[in-house]
């Protein structure tokens, strides 16, 4: 994997994501976000993995769009792959189990995937600060909050310096 699979891996999302938004105020474009993971991880982390990086701009499509894992697979290759499997969320199950079984796993997830789960709790956190969804009371934006700590506490292993800005965004809370 090189620079031309993240950049790959970066119109591959677009395109999947294309007709997506987030749920922010302003509804931006739902590329921002796996782009910023990967400028989280790159950037903030001093990730160079490119697998790593691919499966940060990824992350969401399996969960989110049409795409299958073996679509994936055949594009991208099986360690891409399996990050991305790593970090998707069963959307067949209530919303509930699926946050439960992220608290559950996040320990003992591969620790490229373990960056891919810590990047996107702190862009999360990042977006909920700076524009959270209008519909959201304060309440669910600190349930967020505490429900992403519990997440990170089974990842923080993996990078200190970002489980570091996790905590300084969580310091930050709503209140």
């Amino acid at each position: 994997m090189t620079i031309s699979a993240v950049l790959r891996a970066t119109l591959f999302a677009a395109e999947k994501h294309k007709n997506q938004r987030r749920k922010d105020a302003e509804a931006s474009p739902y590329i921002n976000h796996p782009i910023a993971l990967a400028n989280v991880l790159a950037n903030e982390g001093g990730v160079v993995d490119p697998d790593v990086l691919c499966a940060a701009l990824l992350h969401d499509t399996i969960e989110d769009t049409e795409t299958t894992a073996d679509e994936l697979r055949t594009t991208f290759g099986a360690a891409v792959t399996g990050i991305v499997l790593e970090v998707t969320d069963d959307k067949s199950l209530p919303k509930a189990e699926r946050k439960r079984l992220q608290v559950e796993h996040a320990a003992h997830a591969s620790p490229q995937a373990k960056l891919v789960k810590l990047a996107d709790k702190i862009c999360n956190l990042r977006d909920i600060l700076s524009s959270p969804p209008s519909d959201w009371p304060i309440e669910r934006k600190q349930e967020y909050f505490d429900w992403a700590a519990k997440v990170v506490v089974g990842v923080r292993d993996v990078h200190p310096g970002l489980a570091s800005v996790f905590d300084q965004l969580y310091a930050r809370r709503p209140k």
